[in-house]
Parts: structure tokens; sequence; C-alpha cells
């Protein structure tokens, strides 16, 4: 099986991306025919859209992450800064009883694809509309547009992610569904511009991050279960 390319694109950008590029195209040719003020306007759209397709060029990147193996690792579904870490309520959403919760910060200039934190089980897919706050506000986790997903190990523990919509983004998306098994690391879905990943861990964990941290999806260990 030949190697999987180190950096990559997600499918979902190639029609944002191509849209840029026809736009800039289509503008620069209509400036080269087109004179005066008229020729000026189209070469600054057609500026524009070549900015706008290298943006999101760097948006939907897709690069090749190393996974560790070691038994019991919770990864960072996520790329982006840790804002919080704390001890959810008694009863956190979606997990059973005291849980850790680690809130993820990805800024517009991250990679958004999500990946699974475990190896498991998905046990369910809930998703939820509402607000766009501000993705590092505390009115985030409750109010705005997200998507959780629950896991179950192998060894029975539960653990829930939830893709959360920020100000900028406007679009989840998720490619499990319940029942669907999912290798540490494997690509889950990604959020489009700029969001928020909380993970709720239950149970006894040995939480390997702190807040301001940077951390990288598929790599960096959140906790290990114990």
């Amino acid at each position: 099986m030949p190697a999987e390319p180190r950096i990559t694109l997600a499918s979902d950008g190639y029609p944002m991306i191509g849209g840029a590029l026809a736009a800039a195209a289509v503008a620069f040719v209509g400036a080269m025919l087109a004179g005066g003020w008229l020729s000026t306007a189209l070469g600054v759209v057609a500026a524009l859209g070549f900015v706008a397709a290298l943006f999101l060029v760097n948006f939907f990147r897709d690069p090749r992450r190393e996974t560790p193996r070691e038994p019991g690792l919770v990864v960072s579904p996520a790329d982006g800064r840790v804002i919080a870490v704390e001890e959810a309520d008694d009863t956190p959403r979606f997990v059973a009883g005291p849980a850790a919760k680690i809130c993820i910060f990805m800024s517009p200039l991250n990679v958004h694809v999500n990946r699974s934190p475990i190896d498991g089980d998905v046990v369910a897919v809930h998703y939820h509309p509402g607000e766009f706050f501000a993705a590092f506000s505390d009115k985030a986790s409750l109010d705005n547009e997200q998507n959780a997903i629950v896991m179950r190990s192998g060894e029975g523990r539960e653990i829930a992610f939830i893709q959360i919509a920020g100000f900028l983004a406007r679009r989840i998306v998720c490619r499990v569904t319940p029942g669907q098994r999912c290798a540490r690391g494997e690509r889950v879905g990604m959020i489009k511009l700029g969001s928020r990943v909380d993970v709720y861990i239950p149970g006894r964990v040995a939480l390997r991050v702190k807040p301001g941290q940077n951390v990288t999806a598929g790599e960096t260990v959140l906790g290990v279960l114990s």
C-alpha cells in the first residue's frame, strides 16, 4: 500500500478553492481586456481571489500524522490551543459521572480536520443547532451550534468530544455514525473557519496537558486512562 502523502487537502475544500481560483481567473482575463478604471477594479478582484485561494489551501490542508499506539492514550481530536482544563459538573453532558473537561480553541490558521481520540466504537452522535458566539467564550460550550460524538473503548470506557461552531465557522462536518469503529487518530470530520472542540473524559485519567498549550490532532496525548 503506498504511503500517505505528507500533506493533502481535505475534500471539503476543493469546491471553495476551485471557486476562488475561477473567480480570480475570470477577473484577471477581464482586466486584460478592459481599460481604465474597470481594468483596475477587475485586477483588484483577481488579486483578492488568488489571495482567498491561498488562504483556503492553507485552511483545508490535511497533514499526515504519526499517532502514538500505546494502550490507554487519549489523543487530541483537534489542532489548536488548550483554553481550559477543568472538572466538569457531576453530570456532564453525553457521558456519565464526573469527568475531566479539556477545551481546545482552533483559530482560522489551524488545521481543522478532526480525528478520533481513542480506538473504539461510536456510541452516539448528537447534533444541536445553535448560535455562533466566539468559540473561546464560555457561552460557546452550551449555546453554539455543535455536534457531539460519544465513543466507547474496547475496555468499556466512554469519552465524548464536541465539535463546536464559532463566530466564523458556519458548518460542522461529521463523517462517523453510531456503530462505526474508529482507530485512534482516524479522521472523523472537520469544522470550517475557526471553532472549538471540547473533550470529556470520565473516570480516572492522568492528564498530560494544561491551559495555554498547543496541541496537534492525532498526536498530542491529552491523558492516559487508568
